[in-house]
């Protein structure tokens, strides 16, 4: 079987994802995505699968799965049952890593963590134990505090002597096959086609599917349903145009983002930023003039 591909989605100005689920989750399935994923279980047990690895699942298992290496989680539950915290995961780029491993010198020695990590890296309770904290608070952390808890946690990682690789050293994943395959198509016309109209038919013709199809498989892809994920991708763009351009208009980057009515436009960027597009540009000047100030 195939793993889905994960879309995973790092806000404009942050470094990495850290977030938590509960049980059922439309995350949990088997899946593949380019990020790093640092994974820790919080409540239930079960069967876990990463790659060609099979095992058993308890409180504070604790593994590091490494770039396109397809995983999944199973949470042994009767029918209906539901928990509201699984997991705490952690998810980021090879760019990121590689980026604050060429500035910064004393990263160099997480890169055979990091190697490991094709592989899936299980680690010692006692390690997942020490983490739990540092996990915790990271969900809710901001700014420099973010940078602060994962650097602590990409190094307790890399001390732990007792961690073990998961799947086997012959177990290569191949993305190439299933990165072809339609669904990922499509989201690669998203990306190249954000600002300009198009459809779920358009797309599912892309993706090689009924119209039908194609919407289900789009929301097990990526958790929402294309018009959610769209708007989302449109107004994150806003945002960066309006952080990087004094001179555009409210009305101008609303039409150049792809909405074609503003009042829309406004209802949106306020229900995904909580503020309406001006105040996020004053709160803007305002943070660039209390630092020129300073």
């Amino acid at each position: 079987m195939k793993p889905d591909l994960e879309v995973v989605q790092i806000r404009h100005g942050e470094s990495f994802k850290a977030w938590s689920h509960g049980y059922p989750f439309h995350t949990v399935r088997w899946h593949f995505h380019p990020e790093y994923e640092i994974h820790q279980v919080v409540a239930t047990d079960g069967r876990y699968f990463v790659g060609d690895f099979i095992g058993e699942f308890e409180p504070g298992n604790l593994v590091l799965t490494g770039p396109n290496l397809p995983h999944n989680w199973v949470s042994d539950l009767p029918e209906g049952a539901t928990i509201p915290l699984r997991g705490r995961i952690i998810q980021f780029s090879e760019e990121f890593i590689g980026g604050a491993m060429k500035v910064l010198p004393e990263l160099s020695g997480i890169g055979a963590l990091l190697e490991s990590s094709r592989r899936g890296v299980l680690f010692a309770s006692r390690t997942s134990r020490e983490l739990a904290p540092l996990m915790e608070e990271m969900m809710e952390a901001q700014s420099v505090r973010r940078i602060e808890l994962f650097m602590a946690i990409i190094g307790i990682l890399s001390r732990d002597r007792d961690a073990r690789p998961l799947s086997s050293p012959s177990y290569l994943p191949d993305p190439s096959g299933y990165m072809s395959a339609g669904m990922n198509k499509a989201l690669a016309f998203i990306r190249e086609n954000l600002t300009r109209p198009f459809g779920e038919a358009e797309l599912a013709a892309i993706a090689g599917q009924s119209q039908s199809a194609f919407s289900r498989s789009f929301r097990r892809h990526t958790g929402m349903s294309l018009v959610q994920y769209v708007k989302r991708l449109r107004i994150n763009l806003a945002c960066q145009i309006l952080m990087s351009d004094e001179q555009a208009t409210i009305t101008d980057i609303c039409f150049e983002v792809g909405f074609n009515n503003l009042s829309n436009f406004n209802r949106q960027f306020l229900a995904e930023k909580g503020m309406s597009p001006s105040r996020f540009r004053r709160l803007l000047a305002d943070n660039i003039n209390a630092a020129r100030a300073a």
